[in-house]
């Protein structure tokens, strides 16, 4: 009877062992704490990326802000993933792109230029959006004020010192009276422009003599139209001018009327000089505003639209020879960068 006792002891005891077995193999996995395991890595933001069109300008926004939010510790394809968008100058594509981000649900929309930043301002009113290379965001309907934006839309302002770049033509072009200027007359960015050059020239004792443009194929024809009535041309930062820089440069070359530039690339793209906005540094500066909103740190409605401090001063040489003009030696002294091809 004992030993029959026994082995029934042990068969009650088999069913108990498995199921302590299987609860300790379904307990959760410890530290050597004994807290549990931390989480999954949290999913990357993703982020929206629109510009108006592709030029050297824009492009260069585009990539200084993918490269400071890397430094900042959103990597590309780990932390952050993006959408890279183009509307190749069209306004119904900026629409389409932005109601694509909206969507999608992006965590974020980088709108670079302004009327790309107006297609999200329109599309979007809960995602945060952050422009870059917009002239005057007020005028543009995208921001209250540049002090307190109010909405979900901020950003940094490529403001120009237009009356400084004009300046430059006393020195390189001190018999100068007649300026150019090509636009866009359906960008409100260039028509700001248009309108301080206009201010600017009466300080300066120049006269303005305007093309407006609504497509890049009037560009040359624009150019060629001032040939014999302007002693120079102005490029502002215009986005469809710009695109089109060489058709205005081939006339300019062909008839020795020097080119002075809103921004620094179009510099680099062959007009003779520029004292202005490094677009690189924008886009960098522009993404330290997306690290806090990313971060929960600030609210595009609370964070005041920001400008470049420090401009550069550029002069292409070569491109003054081609122009017929000698760029005066205290001048290229002055310059942060001397470009020579």
């Amino acid at each position: 009877m004992k030993k029959r006792a026994g082995w029934s002891a042990i068969l009650f005891a088999l069913p108990l062992l498995f199921v302590t077995a299987c609860g300790q193999q379904s307990a959760p996995a410890t530290t050597s704490g004994g807290s549990a395991q931390a989480p999954a890595a949290e999913k990357p933001k993703k982020i929206g990326i629109m510009q108006i069109v592709e030029h050297p300008a824009l492009d260069a926004a585009r990539d200084g802000f993918i490269a400071q939010m890397a430094k900042n510790g959103f990597e590309e394809g780990k932390q952050v993933v993006y959408d890279k968008q183009s509307a190749q100058g069209s306004m119904d594509t900026a629409i389409s792109i932005a109601q694509k981000f909206q969507g999608d649900q992006v965590d974020l929309i980088l709108a670079i230029a302004t009327p790309t930043a107006q297609a999200a301002a329109q599309t979007s009113r809960d995602i945060p959006i952050l422009f870059t290379a917009v002239t005057d965001p007020v005028e543009a309907g995208l921001v209250k004020s540049m002090d307190k934006p109010e909405g979900n839309v901020t950003g940094t302002t490529d403001m120009n010192p237009v009356e400084d770049q004009l300046a430059l033509l006393k020195d390189l072009k001190p018999d100068a009276k007649t300026v150019g200027i090509i636009y866009n007359s359906g960008e409100v960015n260039s028509k700001v422009q248009v309108k301080m050059a206009q201010d600017a020239s009466a300080k300066l004792g120049y006269t303005i003599q305007e093309a407006a443009i609504t497509s890049p194929t009037e560009v040359k024809q624009a150019a060629e139209s001032m040939v014999g009535k302007v002693d120079a041309i102005y490029v502002p930062t215009d986005n469809m001018v710009v695109s089109s820089l060489a058709a205005i440069l081939t006339v300019a070359e062909a008839q020795k009327i020097p080119v002075i530039a809103g921004e620094e690339n179009t510099v680099k793209s062959g007009a003779i000089a520029t004292y202005g906005i490094d677009y690189r540094k924008l886009g960098e500066q522009t993404a330290d505003m997306a690290v806090k909103i990313l971060k929960g740190e600030a609210k595009p409605a609370d964070m005041p639209v920001e400008k470049q401090a420090n401009m550069k001063l550029i002069i292409n040489k070569k491109a003054a020879e081609k122009m017929g003009v000698t760029v005066p030696q205290q001048l290229l002294d002055r310059a942060d960068e001397v470009v020579d091809k």
